[in-house]
């Protein structure tokens, strides 16, 4: 049974995602602090930001829905900036695989949430 935020597992899996982006980005070289650096932060928190936020608002089963259609919708924002990452040569190749996995098993989650979620 779900009576806070974090029994959701997309709300856990995409904040761990969140911090492990943060610690990741502290090799970013200091010219991206402003641009790439903040950008994939702030995107990847937005993520379980918005699951956060929706479940707030749980009681109205759309407004719920919404962010979850807005942490989805930061997941593939992230997705771009750590393309980014990679093709600047940041974070390997290997890692990039990685964190895209977890990108999709986490969009997975949130999605399942979206279609399953009932409000009562």
């Amino acid at each position: 049974m779900i009576t806070k935020v974090t029994d959701i597992d997309a709300y856990n899996m995409a904040y761990e995602f969140c911090m492990q982006v943060f610690l990741l980005t502290k090799s970013f070289p200091k010219e991206e602090r402003y641009s790439l650096t903040d950008q994939i932060i702030r995107s990847s928190r937005s993520i379980c930001a918005n699951i956060s936020e929706g479940w707030g608002k749980r009681n109205y089963e759309n407004e719920f829905k919404r962010h979850l259609v807005y942490s989805l919708g930061s997941a593939e924002e992230t997705k771009t900036w750590l393309q980014f990452a990679k093709d600047c040569g940041y974070i390997t190749i290997e890692k990039h695989e990685e964190l895209t996995n977890n990108l999709n098993n986490i969009a997975g989650k949130i999605f399942k949430l979206f279609q399953n979620w009932k409000s009562f």
